[in-house]
C-alpha cells in the first residue's frame, strides 16, 4: 500500500511498475494495491500472531507496521476522492458517492475485514451521501443504520457524483459503469484497459 502512495508522489503508475516486475521469469509474486487490507483470506492470523507475541515480550514490528499501513489506506483513498471531486468543482460534503463492492474480495459475499466498511464510515463522517452496490451482499449494518444494495442502473450511476470501485467483482460491466458515471475512482486497477477521461485510479 505504501508503494502505491510513493508512486503517486513520484508520478509513476503503480500498475505499470507491477506489470514490469511481473516479467521476471521466477521468484516473483505480484501484490496489487487496493483501498485497504486485502489478500486471499481475511487477515486474522497476522494480528493474532502479533498479539500473541507481545504476551512473550516479543514485538513483530514488520507485521505491526504492515497492519498500520493497511489500516491507513482508506483514509488515503478518501483524500484522493476528495481531490478528484474538488477538481470537478464539487465538495465531498453533500456529494453522492456509490461504492461498487463491499465484500472483502471479489466474487464472494463475506464482508469481514472489508476496507469498504471503513470507506463508507469515513465518507459519511465527511458529510457524503453514501450508497453501495454488491450483488453478493444485499444489506450491511453500520453504526449509522442499515444500507441496502442499490440497483446498478443507468439512472443510479448517472445520479452519483462519484462511483468508487472498491471490490472488483467479475460481474461488473466496467465499460458500462464508466459510460454511465460522471466520475469513476478505481481503487483496484480494474479499469486499466479503459481509456476514459472520467476515470481516476490509484495511482495512474
Amino acid at each position: 500500500m505504501r508503494i502505491c502512495q510513493l508512486c503517486e508522489r513520484m508520478g509513476v503508475s503503480v500498475w505499470e511498475v507491477i506489470d514490469a516486475a511481473s516479467t521476471k521469469p521466477f521468484g516473483y509474486v505480484p501484490f496489487y494495491p487496493g483501498p485497504g487490507v486485502g489478500g486471499h483470506c481475511i487477515p486474522l492470523d497476522p494480528y493474532y500472531l502479533a498479539n500473541k507475541a507481545r504476551e512473550f515480550d516479543f514485538h513483530t514490528r514488520f507485521i505491526e507496521l504492515a497492519a498500520e499501513i493497511n489500516e491507513q489506506m482508506p483514509y488515503y483513498v478518501v483524500s484522493r476522492i476528495t481531490e478528484a471531486l474538488s477538481a470537478e468543482g464539487k465538495s465531498l460534503k453533500g456529494a453522492k458517492i456509490l461504492l461498487l463492492g463491499v465484500a472483502y474480495k471479489k466474487d464472494v459475499g463475506d464482508t469481514r475485514g472489508s476496507p469498504s466498511m471503513k470507506l463508507i464510515q469515513l465518507l459519511q463522517e465527511k458529510g457524503a451521501d453514501v450508497y453501495y452496490n454488491d450483488p453478493y451482499v444485499l444489506q450491511i449494518q453500520l453504526s449509522r443504520g442499515t444500507l441496502t444494495s442499490a440497483n446498478l442502473t443507468e439512472e443510479c450511476l448517472s445520479s452519483m457524483d462519484c462511483t468508487v470501485i472498491a471490490t472488483d467483482h467479475s460481474c461488473y460491466d466496467l465499460d458500462q459503469v464508466a459510460a454511465w458515471s460522471k466520475l469513476v475512482f478505481d481503487t483496484r486497477g480494474a479499469t486499466r484497459k479503459l481509456k476514459r477521461d472520467n476515470i481516476i485510479r490509484l495511482r495512474e
